[in-house]
């Protein structure tokens, strides 16, 4: 009886058309994900679509479109299979990041994130002096008294100090007069000059380069580059002066910084610290230098501590040539021979030198400005009239001429606004005279009649604001050419810029990688194409071909 009514309920469950589509149970079927409200476009309108469940082609008895444009259309759901793999959740996050970085791309985000990866700033070149390990002084171990069974001690405070309480700042002691050995601090105690050194301070430098036209000087420019080698640290602080050696063989150069010290670098150099030779001769600031002309071997450096010293290779000492109290400023040589020198210090007085005369004093002194001075520059033909940068204008003096108060100046260059940092003239004839003013601007004026007032060739505007912690900008001739010059920029990228007379800009000296700093101090080699620029951490850049 029950297996009549088994069969009669399996007859009336049974489908009466064989074709009928027999519903299997999608268990053992794995579906792709799916977005449960994916949109669709049916005939240009949105309609949300069920969640539906798609087979796989072997278990699955769905029809296949009969053409293309079923297929164009999206009349059938795209499958795992038909779509590489993948299903139609992962094709959805695929469409989403396209969209994104398109949208991304459309608001620049890529390229800023490159440029901003540019202006990082790099890691400064670790070449040239080593930084020296400081010794930890070691303090005895703290007991109790306590547990010493000690009585504590009795402290009394200091009486209250009366009156008004000065602070002065301490100084560091000068040095003592006469000459100090020429003994680099940065290697071994005892150690001696490298003999090359003498042998490279040592060459003919009588040689000049002749003067290019200014299309030949731009090419001459542009081939200049900078590369890692080429940036090394020469002294420990600030750089304030900086000069060429006028040797061709080699690049040889000097650099004076903050606390006194001068270093010797010559690129590629196998002695000291890649190539660099420290010392001190000096307590304060180096804000001078020159190596003599007459005499390559020797290289005179100023100092605001007061002394005016000249190291010697050939003797290796530094020796004592002139010396006052304090605030010695700038010097130049006033003959061919190198041997007669004017001095100025800050409180607007200038010494004539005599360095063969016995001692290191002068042979006169003349009150010229009472306020300041900043720079002297000697006319390279007639070396009896020399430029003085005092407050606010430019004075040039004839030293035959002279009176202890008073002197009455020859010409004198006027439009400064605000104080002057420096005033050179032209290198080969000295018909034109090149200023430095705070008002940031960049004169040049015509002296080749020296005339009361000489007339205003050019007046450049340039960025002179450092701050404090930077050396000043000065612009500087290139001792090659009669008419261009370079100066040091704070804009960025960073950059050493050349003019010519005419205010038209030459050539800019930029490198990503190694050329990230403000380079305040700059100087070109006499003879060979070649520019260095000094930082405020103590490094020297060199541009060379």
């Amino acid at each position: 009886m029950t297996t009549q009514r088994r069969k009669a309920s399996v007859k009336d469950l049974t489908p009466e058309d064989p074709e009928a589509t027999v519903r299997r149970s999608s268990r053992s079927v794995l579906t792709p994900k799916r977005l449960q409200y994916s949109p669709d476009t049916t005939n240009g309108t949105t309609v949300k679509k069920r969640k539906t469940k798609v087979y796989k082609e072997e278990n699955s008895q769905m029809k296949r479109p009969k053409n293309e444009e079923d297929v164009e259309n999206g009349d059938m759901e795209r499958t795992s299979d038909d779509c590489g793999g993948l299903s139609a959740y992962e094709l959805e996050r695929l469409e989403n990041i396209r969209q994104n970085q398109a949208f991304l791309s459309s608001i620049n985000l890529f390229q800023a994130t490159v440029e901003l990866k540019q202006l990082t700033r790099p890691k400064p070149s670790q070449r040239g002096l080593r930084p020296q390990a400081a010794v930890k002084e070691v303090l005895p171990a703290r007991k109790s008294l306590r547990l010493q069974n000690k009585a504590a001690e009795v402290l009394t405070l200091p009486p209250e100090p009366r009156g008004t309480f000065v602070h002065e700042r301490s100084k560091p002691e000068k040095k003592p007069a006469g000459p100090l050995p020429m003994d680099p601090i940065n290697m071994e105690e005892g150690s001696k000059l490298p003999s090359q050194l003498l042998e490279l301070c040592s060459e003919d430098t009588k040689e000049r380069k002749m003067e290019l036209n200014l299309k030949d000087y731009r090419s001459a420019l542009m081939s200049m580059r900078i590369t890692e080698e080429q940036v090394v640290k020469v002294v420990k602080d600030r750089i304030f002066s900086a000069a060429f050696h006028p040797c061709s063989s080699s690049l040889l150069m000097a650099a004076g910084d903050k606390w006194g010290k001068v270093g010797l670098w010559n690129l590629g150099g196998g002695w000291g610290d890649d190539g660099v030779l420290l010392f001190e001769p000096h307590t304060r600031p180096v804000v001078c230098m020159a190596f003599s002309r007459a005499h390559p071997t020797q290289l005179l450096s100023l100092s605001y501590d007061g002394s005016l010293r000249c190291m010697d290779v050939e003797k290796s000492a530094f020796d004592h040539v002139y010396d006052i109290g304090d605030g010695l400023k700038t010097f130049a040589f006033m003959s061919h021979d190198c041997t007669t020198l004017v001095v100025g210090n800050w409180y607007g007085e200038v010494a004539i030198v005599d360095r063969r005369t016995p001692g290191n004093s002068h042979e006169s002194l003349h009150s010229l400005d009472p306020k300041t001075l900043r720079c002297v520059s000697v006319h390279p033909l007639q070396m009896q009239y020399f430029a003085v940068a005092e407050s606010s204008e430019v004075s040039i003096y004839d030293s035959r001429c002279l009176k202890k108060t008073k002197s009455q100046a020859v010409s004198q260059l006027y439009g400064h606004n605000l104080s002057i940092t420096s005033a050179y003239f032209s290198p080969c004839t000295g018909n034109k005279v090149l200023t430095s003013c705070m008002d940031n601007h960049i004169r040049i004026y015509d002296t080749a009649a020296m005339s009361s007032e000489p007339p205003l060739l050019a007046s450049i505007r340039h960025d002179m604001r450092t701050g404090r912690w930077l050396s000043k900008l000065s612009a500087v001739w290139d001792p090659k050419q009669e008419d261009c010059f370079v100066v040091g920029s704070t804009m960025k990228p960073r950059r050493l810029q050349v003019f010519h007379e005419s205010g038209q800009p030459l050539h800019s000296f930029t490198d990503d990688e190694n050329l990230n700093t403000v380079l305040s101090v700059t100087a070109f080699h006499p003879t060979r194409n070649a520019l260095l620029g000094g930082n405020a951490s103590g490094r020297l850049h060199v541009f060379s071909s």
